[in-house]
């Protein structure tokens, strides 16, 4: 899952026009062998996607196999089938798409399958919906278990209580993150959960500000996401909190990054995109050169892969195995690897 305003860091790289309405992107690795496609719900003005395009292409050439890349100019879900329904038609060995909205997608996703296309299942959606579809994985972030991670950290240091800033309590898998960062430090979700009731900034401080005062004894700040973390950030430094109040972040933007590097944010919580268009295509690349449909042989032939292992020390990238499934996220950037995270911004962080 991701917002529209939370593009990732820095907001680099425009996306090129893709020409013809529902064309064939430019990003795709021109190599002799097998051919995959990805198919995301993103408008072209979404520049979040930059990143896992790039990670696509990559892969492809490190894997020796075509991906071509596609997607509605305009993010309409209906064009978004469509170009599933195409991409069966053409008989591509597989095809990677997000669950944007399992109720449109469903049908042509279950035609993908049914073609013995293999699908892999990317960004949003659930487990659950993905297993439905009979995908061969999901690589994503699950809500719950990023909200989790980050409380485990947050109670390593001493943390027994927050309020988690929810600016968009309209989106139920939201909610997922404040209960499992109340679950790690073992206190009510919903009690410590702070319904914004939108973006506005200024609504956003001074609720943040309110539930402050009345609540003295929070440790720490939850943000979920750019939209509520300056305002929160904002409350917090007014009430003379700065440095001293626990405040942690999902996704990133320069405000969260500057907070990171002076000390009054520990750490962003980071989905790391680019395991959701690298992953995908390596794992469909295994199974069809290999032979094989053993998960975990292919998850241990990648691992083993040096040029897969160079690619995540060089852009400092912590993939989660499981057994069916792999999560891109919670990856948590901190002090410590913020400068790398800044240096790959917009292109492959």
């Amino acid at each position: 899952m991701h917002s529209n305003k939370s593009k990732g860091l820095l907001k680099c790289l425009a996306i090129a026009s893709l020409g013809l309405s529902l064309g064939l992107s430019t990003a795709t690795s021109h190599a002799a062998g097998e051919k995959f496609v990805m198919v995301s719900h993103a408008p072209d003005s979404d520049s979040w996607w930059n990143t896992i395009k790039n990670a696509i292409k990559q892969a492809g050439e490190d894997f020796n196999v075509t991906v071509d890349y596609r997607n509605p100019p305009n993010g309409d879900l209906a064009d978004m089938a469509r170009l599933i329904e195409q991409s069966a038609a053409r008989n591509y060995d597989g095809l990677i798409a997000d669950i944007a909205d399992f109720s449109v997608l469903q049908k042509p996703l279950g035609t993908v399958v049914a073609k013995k296309i293999m699908l892999v299942t990317i960004n949003s959606g659930t487990l659950a919906q993905s297993e439905q579809l009979k995908a061969i994985m999901h690589v994503g972030q699950p809500e719950y278990d990023a909200g989790l991670g980050a409380g485990k950290r947050a109670k390593e240091a001493g943390i027994k209580s927050f309020v988690c800033v929810n600016h968009y309590a309209m989106n139920a898998s939201s909610f997922e993150r404040c209960r499992g960062f109340a679950d790690a430090l073992g206190v009510d979700f919903k009690s410590s959960t702070l319904d914004t009731n939108g973006v506005d900034p200024g609504v956003i401080e001074s609720k943040v500000s309110a539930y402050l005062r009345s609540n003295p004894k929070t440790q720490a700040v939850l943000a979920l996401g750019p939209d509520s973390a300056p305002p929160a950030m904002r409350a917090v430094e007014k009430m003379g909190l700065k440095g001293k109040m626990y405040f942690a972040s999902f996704d990133l933007s320069e405000e969260i990054a500057k907070g990171i590097k002076d000390g009054s944010i520990q750490f962003a919580i980071d989905q790391q995109p680019y395991l959701q268009g690298y992953i995908p295509v390596a794992v469909m690349a295994i199974m069809k050169q290999q032979k094989i449909t053993d998960l975990a042989k292919v998850k241990e032939i990648l691992i083993a892969n040096p040029k897969y292992q160079a690619r995540l020390a060089e852009y400092g990238l912590t993939p989660i195995y499981g057994p069916r499934h792999i999560s891109s996220g919670p990856g948590f950037v901190t002090k410590e690897n913020i400068a790398k995270v800044e240096k790959y911004a917009g292109q492959y962080r």
